[in-house]
């Protein structure tokens, strides 16, 4: 008999591993950024857990769905249309798979993801 699922509480204060964006990607400052994977289902789709980062700005391309909540900080997003978001502690956003564009991180955040990564065929 196979176990029944549990509910997985999320932990605010761990430290996670290092996951700074690529250095072709960054367009100013040194950002440092560290995530916390904190659950994945078995066919490693879809996931979830903190991340934080330090002051920085970077070029991003999502091949996957992000849910998130910001708990510290203010970033702003603009996309390679031109189109212009910014958000801070309490904000909660969507990024959809295939959003091209900038983060930036102005002050250093915190936020809780979701991801959602569809399997190729």
């Amino acid at each position: 008999m196979s176990e029944r699922p549990k509910i997985v509480v999320l932990d605010r204060l761990l430290t996670g591993e290092s996951a700074n964006p690529a250095p072709e990607n960054i367009l100013a400052g040194i950002p440092r950024a560290r995530v916390s994977n904190q659950y994945g289902e078995p066919s490693q789709q879809f996931f979830c857990g903190m991340w934080t980062s330090t002051a920085g700005k970077w070029r991003v391309r999502y091949t996957e769905h992000e849910f998130c909540v910001l708990v510290e900080g203010r970033i702003r997003l603009e996309s390679v249309t031109g189109e212009k978001h910014e958000l801070r502690a309490g904000d909660a956003f969507v990024v959809p798979a295939g959003f091209e564009g900038i983060w930036e991180v102005v002050e250093p955040c915190k936020k809780w993801y979701s991801i959602f990564e569809a399997r190729r065929p």
